[in-house]
């Protein structure tokens, strides 16, 4: 997407996150030096109608700090908004969308519905990715590739957080071995960090799971998958030598 420069928006009346209805507010992050908050406007009022846009600045340089807080008029806005931008490219960059929560970075730690997905074609990017397994339930961060420091080339592996075992049971079960971009992917769940060798998926993270409120109660449809997803069983395997830990 490549943004316009429009004439006569209206400013933004902007007074703190407390003041924010955080139901209808959406975290926008990886945001280009290049953006700002007139942008960030035009982009997301295709979504619906917006009542405030903050970008936090770095106080010496006036910077902006690569994210910002989109506040719709309503929840729905919201909601629709974090569907149709996640991941769409700004200035070249993938820009990741959420509700702004204070709670997903914990809700992904205490799931742990997090599956490694290797042997990726290097054509393979984040929206792709994104695109493909959130068609079997809620992703609660946007998909981790793994690439070079110096090149930005892709590893060829990649985590996924799911927000509920029954959709990261769905995606491992459904496109464990299928094609994509021509060449046949491994699904599994990936290894704990600071583990021996033990994975996601375990029966105490799923009791845990279980008793939290659910954030991902969604029904996956199967338009990847050649069967449908079988009750929750043994993690699939990785081939030897690849990489599943997460970063």
């Amino acid at each position: 997407w490549t943004p316009g420069f429009p004439t006569g928006m209206a400013f933004y009346n902007y007074s703190g996150p407390l003041d924010r209805n955080q139901d209808a507010t959406v975290y926008v992050g990886g945001v280009d030096d290049k953006v700002t908050e007139t942008i960030l406007w035009e982009l997301f009022m295709q979504a619906g109608p917006i009542a405030n846009v903050h970008m936090p600045k770095d106080r010496v340089t006036g910077s902006h700090q690569g994210y910002g807080f989109v506040e719709f008029v309503s929840e729905e806005d919201a909601d629709y908004a974090i569907k149709i931008m996640q991941m769409i490219k700004l200035y070249g960059k993938p820009i990741k969308v959420n509700k702004a929560s204070s709670h997903t970075k914990q809700t992904v730690d205490l799931v742990g519905a997090n599956v490694f997905v290797g042997n990726l074609d290097p054509e393979v990017d984040e929206k792709l990715l994104y695109d493909t397994f959130s068609a079997f339930g809620v992703i609660l961060q946007p998909p981790k590739i793994m690439r070079d420091n110096e090149t930005g080339n892709s590893k060829g592996f990649a985590f996924l957080n799911f927000a509920s075992f029954e959709a990261s049971d769905a995606a491992i079960e459904s496109m464990n071995g299928q094609f994509l971009c021509n060449r046949p992917i491994s699904v599994s769940y990936a290894f704990k960090k600071d583990s021996k060798g033990e994975r996601h998926g375990t029966a105490a993270e799923r009791r845990i799971a279980a008793s939290m409120p659910s954030m991902g109660a969604v029904l996956p449809h199967q338009h990847y998958a050649d069967k449908a997803p079988e009750p929750p069983g043994a993690p699939g395997a990785v081939p030897p030598g690849m990489p599943g830990m997460p970063p």
